[in-house]
C-alpha cells in the first residue's frame, strides 16, 4: 500500500521523460535519433535463445540508457530489462516499483531496417502493472496507458474494437523464437484453425508491442502468442485495458505476465473464442530462467 501512495510522485517525476519519448531527448541523447540512425546502418548481430532471436548493440545501449536515466530518479526501484535479462540478471517480479524495458522492440525489423520498431516501457507496484507507454521509433506515435485514466495515442483517446464475431475479424499475432518443426507445426495449425473458422485474417508485423498497440487503437480485434516475454506485455497490457480490452492467458484465465503466452481482445467474447481454438506451444517461463 505504501508503494501505491508514491504513484503520483514517480508519474510527477517523469516529467521529463515521459514526454521525452515524444520530443525525442532522453537527457541529453535523442532515443529517437539513435534508433533511426541504427535503422540505416550496418549493425553487430547476434543471437540468444535461438538463430531468429537477435540482439544487437543498440538494444543494449538503449536499455543502459533508460534504466541510468531512471535510476537516477528513483534509486530504490527495481528494472527487468530484456538485454539485461539475456545477460544473467534475473527475471522476478517482486511487490517493489518494477519497471519492465523492451529497448527496441522488433529487433529482427530493426536488422533487416523495417521500420516497425518500438521503445517499451512498463511500470508495475505490488506485481500490478501501473502505466505503460510504447514509442512508435519510425512514426513518431507515443502511446500511454495508466490504470485507471484511460489510454492514448499522441494525446488522442484510444478505443479498441467491440467486434465478437470472428468472422468479421482481423487477428493479430507474432511467430515467437522457436523454430524447430513442432512449434513451426503448431504455429501453422492455429493460424489455419482461426482462418477456417472465418477470420478476415491473420497479421504478423514483427513487432509485439506495436501489434497489441494497433489491437488498442481498433485496428484489429485480437491478438495472440507463445514466446512473447514480459517486457513485450508490460505497458501494452496497461493500454489495451485502458483502451477497455481484455488481456488474458491463452487458456482463458487471468494473465499471468511471466508465463511467456497471451490472448488479448477488445472484447471478451472474441479472447475466449481464440483461447478456445489455439492449440499450447510451450515455452519456458520468464521467472524461471
Amino acid at each position: 500500500a505504501e508503494y501505491i501512495l508514491h504513484i503520483p510522485t514517480v508519474l510527477n517525476n517523469l516529467g521529463p521523460i515521459l514526454p521525452s519519448f515524444k520530443l525525442c531527448t532522453f537527457g541529453e541523447t535523442s532515443l529517437l535519433y539513435i534508433i533511426r540512425k541504427a535503422l540505416t546502418e550496418e549493425k553487430q548481430v547476434s543471437t540468444k535463445t535461438s538463430a531468429a532471436d537477435l540482439v544487437t548493440e543498440t538494444d543494449q545501449f538503449v536499455e543502459n540508457l533508460i534504466i541510468s536515466a531512471l535510476k537516477e530518479k528513483f534509486p530504490s526501484h527495481r528494472f527487468i530489462g530484456e538485454e539485461s535479462t539475456a545477460a544473467g540478471s534475473k527475471c522476478v517480479l517482486t511487490d517493489s516499483p518494477t519497471w519492465i524495458i523492451d529497448p527496441v522492440d522488433g529487433t529482427c525489423n530493426f536488422v533487416h531496417r523495417f521500420p516497425t520498431v518500438a521503445v517499451s516501457i512498463g511500470f508495475a507496484v505490488n506485481q500490478e502493472l501501473e502505466f505503460g507507454v510504447i514509442y512508435h521509433c519510425t512514426e513518431e506515435r507515443l502511446y500511454t496507458g495508466r490504470r485507471g485514466q484511460g489510454a492514448f495515442c499522441n494525446e488522442k483517446r484510444l478505443q479498441v474494437s467491440k467486434e465478437t464475431d470472428i468472422s468479421k475479424a482481423l487477428i493479430l499475432t507474432e511467430i515467437g523464437p522457436k523454430r524447430d518443426p513442432e512449434t513451426l507445426k503448431l504455429f501453422l495449425s492455429n493460424m489455419e484453425r482461426l482462418l477456417k473458422a472465418q477470420a478476415h485474417g491473420v497479421r504478423v508485423i514483427g513487432s509485439a508491442t506495436l501489434a497489441l498497440c494497433h489491437l488498442a487503437s481498433g485496428a484489429a480485434d485480437a491478438y495472440y502468442q507463445f514466446g512473447l516475454h514480459c517486457w513485450d506485455l508490460a505497458a501494452a497490457t496497461v493500454i489495451i485495458r485502458e483502451a477497455g480490452g481484455t488481456v488474458i492467458d491463452t487458456s482463458g484465465g487471468p494473465l499471468d505476465l511471466m508465463s511467456c503466452r497471451v490472448i488479448a481482445a477488445g472484447t471478451k467474447e472474441m479472447a475466449m473464442f481464440v483461447a478456445q481454438e489455439i492449440q499450447t506451444i510451450d515455452y519456458r517461463r520468464d521467472d524461471e530462467n
